[in-house]
């Protein structure tokens, strides 16, 4: 759903690196640069390892980012003080992976998703912080009973609910969805997408969802950015990407999505992705992907290729994709 072009989030050149010990350091994000229209949902893929928790986690300020600018409604808040930065959390909240890590065992269903009232002071009430809370429990298919219990009495699709409660009673602009539904069983998954869908039909909400299911990506995004190894190497529009993969890294992902007809699944053309994971301790030189990629030359491993347009609103970082 987009009402108009303008970015909500704009990330320039992104990067965060974690000291690892002796001199070393792991390269998280490296140089990551994307934007998300207001009321759309750009959807972020890749392996596990690739640094789409960390980027995420980066642009929301949980980490401090290394270098880079992070602009939230056209303003920088990348080099913010936490004090600083309180305004603006109103604006942005974070979904969670692990409903089962992420809500505090000691606190109510009230209480986790008070908080963020509390923290931002927006009741002048008892009363009306729990009117509020029970509204917004209504509203993830939850009830009033729910908010007198603790985590630990609910299933996990039910416990997502409460996490969203949570990071959506603040009325947020932003929600980062960390790989919401990887945790949930496949029954569950498509309920807590919908709702998801709901909101952001009902309040505009921008989304940045990210995830290892491509097929799931492709029905909640309006873009998709795929990263490898700390760095996006695709960006365009969803049905282009799914349609049109340059990328031999995307095409490769897209070949392991599992196709539920036995015959169209014998017939696809498939791309494999040998090997492992680099590590990002030491990122291989050049293209971070040619020591993986069937296609790499010598100019792969010697040159890193910059993300650049290969056809109108299709970016890509590969040297053999011409445009």
């Amino acid at each position: 759903m987009t009402q108009n072009n303008a970015p909500l989030l704009r990330v320039d050149h992104l990067t965060k690196h974690f000291p690892a010990g002796g001199g070393r350091v792991v390269h998280a994000v490296d140089d990551v640069s994307f934007a998300i229209r207001r009321g759309s949902t750009l959807g972020l893929v890749g392996e596990s390892g690739c640094g789409k928790s960390s980027c995420a986690r980066t642009i929301i300020r949980i980490y401090e980012p290394t270098s880079g600018s992070i602009f939230l409604d056209g303003d920088d808040i990348s080099a913010l003080s936490q004090k600083q930065l309180l305004p603006y959390r109103r604006k942005m909240q974070m979904i969670f992976q692990d409903p089962y890590a992420s809500l505090n065992a000691r606190m109510t269903v009230q209480d986790i998703v008070a908080e963020p009232l509390r923290a931002h002071h927006i009741c002048q009430s008892r009363a009306e912080e729990r009117e509020m809370v029970i509204e917004m429990l209504g509203r993830v298919g939850l009830n009033r009973d729910h908010a007198g219990r603790y985590a630990h009495e609910f299933s996990g699709g039910q416990r997502q609910r409460v996490g969203i409660a949570r990071a959506l009673i603040l009325k947020p602009e932003l929600v980062i969805c960390d790989e919401p539904i990887s945790a949930l069983d496949v029954s569950i998954q498509a309920q807590v997408v919908n709702l998801l869908r709901s909101f952001q039909q009902a309040q505009g909400l921008t989304y940045l969802f990210i995830a290892h299911d491509l097929s799931m990506v492709r029905y909640v995004s309006d873009d998709v950015g795929v990263m490898y190894l700390g760095q996006l190497v695709e960006l365009c529009r969803a049905d282009e990407i799914y349609a049109h993969p340059a990328h031999p890294y995307t095409q490769g992902l897209l070949s392991s999505v599992p196709i539920p007809d036995p015959v169209a699944a014998r017939l696809r053309d498939t791309v494999g992705l040998e090997g492992d994971l680099p590590s990002p301790i030491a990122p291989p030189s050049g293209c971070r992907f040619h020591t993986r990629c069937p296609h790499a030359t010598a100019k792969c491993g010697e040159q890193a290729p910059a993300l650049r347009e290969a056809a109108p609103g299709h970016f890509v970082a590969c040297h053999q994709v011409n445009g």
